[in-house]
């Protein structure tokens, strides 16, 4: 049975294989259970929901993978996007969450439309990649600043904006403690490094009293999803439309480089192209409209399936094996509530290590850019250096746009520019120009 639904032989796996790569994976991404949350909470959303939201998108987003497209790549609420949702939507643009998840709603219905007439893969072609590469590294630093203030690392300061935190505290110890047990099995290569690293601080804080032990370690799930009260009417206001085509921006190009990623060291390309690319990317948008009905930011394919791969998977059965896992998770819940949970002066020592690694990994995308050509060098560095300042990503991936159409314009190359970014530039200006930042 297996056989007929996942081809296991035809991509030269076997079923232990693709177990293994499947329960790889799980064990690489399990970070995002008690990370994601984290952000959730920031947007308002009570813990215990943003816990089983996190969990059921991201399983409900895999397992669709595993029958549709039959690919061994899993899918959760993504790092950067999730970001945006909690600090650029929420806190930035003061929206409810409930508008905010009407928001991910509708973005993904419109990216299912441009997946399914094609016209996806065409604005992709737009973006210039200098614009993509800056944004992982923009996202990256921002998502690094968020864990370096959530353990204690850094704090606010009215004459610096930004100062040394205090490294004795409890919080600041363990963050430090858990970044270098991570550092160190990074380094190592071991490819689960983010998961034990927050696993070795959980320790750490339960064994030094900072933490307890809660009552029960498995419950039952109780399905108050936050998805529940998504305001899909007043997603609709004119006001929220520029928050939406950010939302949009970053699902349009986010997964598919990560497929041709992951597809090209699975060895699954033929002729450059990637087999059943339309059902993978239909999956996508389905999980970021299925996402936001549960309750969480967009969900879409995650690199860490790279684990998996890596030690042999090839099919969708990897995917069935860590969905089920994902769904097991649900009845872990207190656990991870624990890990995600906020001391007394808000910080969140037990994930903010895995922030900060995961901004470090991200980052890795500046050794791409073309530091010689101005007309890449400029778009870049305000690209990534304004996200984390503003604390916004919309307001850096703005600059970067409004900067390439300039220097593309100066250096007389105007043609290398898509229209469509001429455009998005405009509409930036204008948005400035005429709307409260």
């Amino acid at each position: 049975m297996l056989e007929r639904i996942f081809h296991i032989r035809a991509a030269g796996s076997t079923p232990g294989r693709e177990v293994l790569g499947g329960v790889t994976t799980f064990l690489t991404m399990a970070y995002i259970l008690a990370v994601n949350p984290v952000f959730l909470t920031a947007a308002g959303m009570p813990l215990q929901g943003a816990i089983l939201a996190t969990a059921f998108s991201a399983a409900f987003a895999t397992l669709l993978m595993a029958f549709v497209a039959n690919y061994p790549i899993a899918l959760a609420p993504g790092m950067g996007m999730n970001a945006f949702f909690a600090y650029g939507i929420c806190i930035g643009a003061g929206v409810p969450w409930q508008v905010a998840l009407g928001l991910v709603f509708w973005a993904g219905i419109v990216f299912l439309l441009l997946t399914a007439t094609g016209a996806r893969r065409v604005l992709v072609g737009a973006v210039p990649e200098v614009i993509k590469l800056a944004g992982a590294v923009g996202i990256g630093l921002f998502i690094a600043f968020i864990g370096l203030q959530h353990g204690g690392l850094v704090r606010a300061d009215k004459n610096t904006l930004v100062a040394l935190g205090d490294l004795r505290s409890p919080a600041a110890l363990l963050t430090l403690f858990g970044l270098a047990v991570s550092l160190i099995l990074m380094a190592a290569g071991v490819s689960t490094a983010i998961f034990w690293g927050l696993a070795a601080t959980l320790i750490a804080a339960l064994a030094t009293g900072q933490m307890a032990m809660p009552a029960a370690l498995v419950s039952a799930p109780d399905f108050a999803l936050p998805g529940l009260q998504i305001d899909l009417l007043g997603a609709l206001r004119v006001q929220y439309l520029p928050l939406m085509l950010v939302l949009l921006f970053f699902a349009l190009f986010d997964t598919l480089g990560t497929l041709m990623g992951l597809a090209h060291q699975a060895g699954l390309l033929r002729g450059g192209e990637l087999p059943r690319i339309g059902r993978a990317l239909t999956v996508d948008a389905l999980g970021m409209v299925g996402g936001a009905l549960f309750g969480t930011s967009p969900v879409t394919a995650y690199i860490e399936s790279g684990s998996g791969i890596g030690v042999g998977a090839r099919t969708g059965l990897a995917s069935l094996v860590t969905g089920a896992l994902l769904l097991l998770s649900l009845f872990l819940t207190p656990l991870v509530g624990l890990i995600s949970h906020a001391d007394a002066a808000g910080l969140t020592p037990i994930t903010a290590p895995a922030l900060i690694l995961v901004g470090t990994l991200m980052v890795r995308a500046v050794k791409e850019i073309d530091w010689s050509d101005m007309t890449e060098a400029a778009p870049a560095f305000f690209t990534a250096l304004l996200m984390p300042l503003t604390f916004n990503i919309s307001h850096g991936l703005a600059a970067g746009i409004i900067v390439y159409a300039l220097t593309k314009l100066a250096a007389r190359r105007g043609r290398e520019v898509h229209w469509l970014m001429y455009a998005l530039a405009v509409l930036f200006v204008l948005r400035y120009a005429f709307l409260p930042a």
